[in-house]
């Protein structure tokens, strides 16, 4: 007891008799050990202070939900925003965040409304064109003989206008004409009478067989448009001209119509 109160008075006296600069260097000295001292005494207490910490900051990162898209925030090496309070510090890179937990309000995520699928429609079924009638056009005709100075048909006549109606059958738009005529002997109006009645004579014999009368068209020539030459038939009036002169008397028949092609 009294040695050590003999040292601290030695101490003290040595302080007070020690130089300056010795004084300032023992008293960092105790101000170091006290410091050190408590440290120590709180090092345990900071320790358990930083896993509290730590432990919260682990939670609220681990809860957040990140999106990794966003490069405005500072991330720690978890990926979770570093946050001053309740402030995230931004790096002031990248496009504003989205949304981030404790950094932004959050947004309402839109939901993708259901679409019903709709049935394809039924193929439409289209019906072949039915294919265009084709006619063709049809042309006969017929010469038919008179007897000299007569309008009247023979019975070889008849049979030759009965072949060219069964032509007919099955025609459309379908015409006849007949066209009389007459040889040089008597009068050209003589002549042109007669023409006129074997082309009527024809004409009435068709409507007979059932040819339509607006079909039938007639004209006559007379002695005009003869058949034979000027130079021949030169004997008058005698069996053998009379015979020369037979094409001249007669009435040509044309049907003409449109027919469908089969």
């Amino acid at each position: 007891m009294c040695a050590s109160r003999q040292s601290a008075q030695c101490s003290a006296s040595t302080l007070r008799c020690a130089p300056q600069y010795l004084l300032r260097h023992w008293k960092s000295v105790i101000r170091e050990n006290i410091m050190r001292s408590t440290f120590i005494k709180r090092q345990p207490v900071l320790a358990v202070a930083c896993a509290l910490a730590l432990g919260v900051f682990s939670a609220t990162a681990s809860a957040q939900r990140m999106d990794p898209n966003e490069k405005a925030l500072l991330l720690d090496t978890r990926g979770a925003p570093v946050m001053s309070g309740s402030l995230c510090w931004h790096t002031g890179y990248g496009p504003a965040p989205l949304w981030t937990a404790g950094c932004h309000a959050e947004r309402p995520v839109p939901v993708a409304q259901y679409v019903a699928p709709v049935a394809a429609p039924a193929p439409i079924v289209v019906a072949a064109a039915a294919p265009l009638p084709v006619y063709e056009k049809v042309a006969f005709d017929a010469n038919v003989l008179f007897d000299s100075n007569k309008s009247v048909l023979r019975p070889a006549d008849r049979d030759t206008l009965d072949a060219l109606v069964s032509k007919m059958s099955g025609l459309e738009s379908q015409s006849v004409m007949a066209i009389g005529y007459a040889d040089r002997m008597g009068t050209d109006a003589s002549n042109q009478i007669l023409s006129e009645k074997r082309a009527g004579a024809v004409k009435s014999y068709l409507i007979s067989k059932g040819v339509p009368a607006d079909r039938v068209k007639t004209s006559a020539w007379g002695e005009t448009r003869p058949s034979t030459v000027a130079g021949g038939c030169k004997d008058a009036n005698n069996p053998k001209n009379v015979a020369c002169m037979q094409p001249d008397r007669h009435v040509f028949v044309e049907i003409s119509g449109a027919r469908l092609v089969k």
